[in-house]
Protein backbone atom coordinates (compact mmCIF):
# COMPACT_ATOMS: atom_id res chain seq x y z
CA UNK A 1 0.00 0.00 0.00
CA UNK A 2 1.47 3.36 -1.02
CA UNK A 3 1.90 6.53 1.03
CA UNK A 4 0.42 9.88 -0.01
CA UNK A 5 0.70 13.60 0.68
CA UNK A 6 -2.75 15.21 0.80
CA UNK A 7 -3.19 18.97 0.52
CA UNK A 8 -6.48 20.39 1.78
CA UNK A 9 -7.74 23.93 1.28
CA UNK A 10 -9.75 25.64 4.00
CA UNK A 11 -11.51 28.96 4.43
CA UNK A 12 -10.91 30.76 7.72
CA UNK A 13 -12.94 33.80 8.88
CA UNK A 14 -11.31 36.33 11.22
CA UNK A 15 -13.23 39.22 12.80
CA UNK A 16 -11.87 42.57 14.05
CA UNK A 17 -8.68 42.55 12.01
CA UNK A 18 -6.86 45.63 10.74
CA UNK A 19 -4.51 44.37 8.03
CA UNK A 20 -4.06 41.51 5.61
CA UNK A 21 -0.81 40.36 7.24
CA UNK A 22 -2.47 40.27 10.66
CA UNK A 23 -5.36 38.23 9.26
CA UNK A 24 -3.04 35.62 7.73
CA UNK A 25 -0.99 35.35 10.93
CA UNK A 26 -4.07 35.00 13.12
CA UNK A 27 -5.62 32.38 10.83
CA UNK A 28 -2.45 30.24 10.83
CA UNK A 29 -2.14 30.61 14.61
CA UNK A 30 -5.77 29.68 15.30
CA UNK A 31 -5.63 26.68 12.97
CA UNK A 32 -2.41 25.52 14.63
CA UNK A 33 -3.95 25.77 18.09
CA UNK A 34 -6.95 23.68 17.05
CA UNK A 35 -4.79 21.07 15.30
CA UNK A 36 -2.06 20.93 17.96
CA UNK A 37 -3.16 18.30 20.47
CA UNK A 38 -4.52 15.70 18.06
CA UNK A 39 -3.04 16.48 14.64
CA UNK A 40 0.15 18.46 15.18
CA UNK A 41 1.75 16.74 12.15
CA UNK A 42 -0.41 18.78 9.74
CA UNK A 43 1.57 21.58 8.09
CA UNK A 44 -0.24 24.91 7.71
CA UNK A 45 0.52 27.73 5.29
CA UNK A 46 -1.28 30.62 3.65
CA UNK A 47 -2.87 29.74 0.34
CA UNK A 48 -1.93 31.39 -2.93
CA UNK A 49 -4.08 32.00 -6.01
CA UNK A 50 -3.03 32.48 -9.61
CA UNK A 51 -3.88 35.86 -11.14
CA UNK A 52 -6.02 35.30 -14.25
CA UNK A 53 -4.43 38.29 -16.00
CA UNK A 54 -0.70 38.19 -15.24
CA UNK A 55 -0.44 34.56 -14.04
CA UNK A 56 1.44 35.77 -10.96
CA UNK A 57 0.69 34.55 -7.45
CA UNK A 58 -1.74 36.43 -5.22
CA UNK A 59 -2.37 36.05 -1.52
CA UNK A 60 -5.66 34.23 -0.92
CA UNK A 61 -6.87 36.57 1.80
CA UNK A 62 -9.35 39.42 1.72
CA UNK A 63 -10.19 42.03 4.35
CA UNK A 64 -13.50 43.94 4.16
CA UNK A 65 -15.00 45.95 7.03
CA UNK A 66 -12.43 44.60 9.52
CA UNK A 67 -13.45 41.00 8.69
CA UNK A 68 -11.09 38.71 6.80
CA UNK A 69 -11.48 35.55 4.77
CA UNK A 70 -8.18 33.68 4.61
CA UNK A 71 -7.47 30.64 2.47
CA UNK A 72 -5.18 28.14 4.19
CA UNK A 73 -3.41 25.08 2.82
CA UNK A 74 -3.18 22.11 5.17
CA UNK A 75 -0.74 19.37 4.16
CA UNK A 76 -0.71 15.93 5.71
CA UNK A 77 1.08 12.65 5.00
CA UNK A 78 -1.18 9.59 4.88
CA UNK A 79 0.56 6.23 5.18
CA UNK A 80 -0.59 2.92 3.69
CA UNK A 81 -3.79 4.11 2.01
CA UNK A 82 -5.58 1.93 -0.55
CA UNK A 83 -5.92 4.69 -3.16
CA UNK A 84 -5.79 8.45 -3.68
CA UNK A 85 -9.48 8.69 -2.78
CA UNK A 86 -8.92 6.71 0.41
CA UNK A 87 -5.99 8.96 1.39
CA UNK A 88 -8.15 12.06 0.78
CA UNK A 89 -10.95 10.65 2.98
CA UNK A 90 -8.49 9.88 5.78
CA UNK A 91 -7.00 13.38 5.66
CA UNK A 92 -10.41 15.09 5.60
CA UNK A 93 -11.54 12.96 8.53
CA UNK A 94 -8.48 13.69 10.68
CA UNK A 95 -8.36 17.41 9.93
CA UNK A 96 -12.15 17.76 9.99
CA UNK A 97 -12.36 16.38 13.53
CA UNK A 98 -9.93 19.04 14.79
CA UNK A 99 -11.35 21.90 12.70
CA UNK A 100 -15.08 21.52 13.18
CA UNK A 101 -17.26 23.93 11.19
CA UNK A 102 -14.37 24.87 8.87
CA UNK A 103 -14.97 24.10 5.18
CA UNK A 104 -12.36 21.75 3.66
CA UNK A 105 -11.69 20.83 0.05
CA UNK A 106 -9.13 18.38 -1.33
CA UNK A 107 -6.68 20.40 -3.42
CA UNK A 108 -4.11 17.76 -4.35
CA UNK A 109 -3.14 14.16 -3.61
CA UNK A 110 0.39 13.01 -4.50
CA UNK A 111 1.89 9.57 -4.06
CA UNK A 112 5.20 9.48 -2.13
Amino acid sequence: MPDYVVTLESAWVIKDVKSLDDAVGIAISEAGKRLNPSANYVEIEAGMLECPFCEGELNSALVVANTALVGLLLEMKVFRADSEEHAAKIAKSVVGKALRDVPLMVKEVCEL
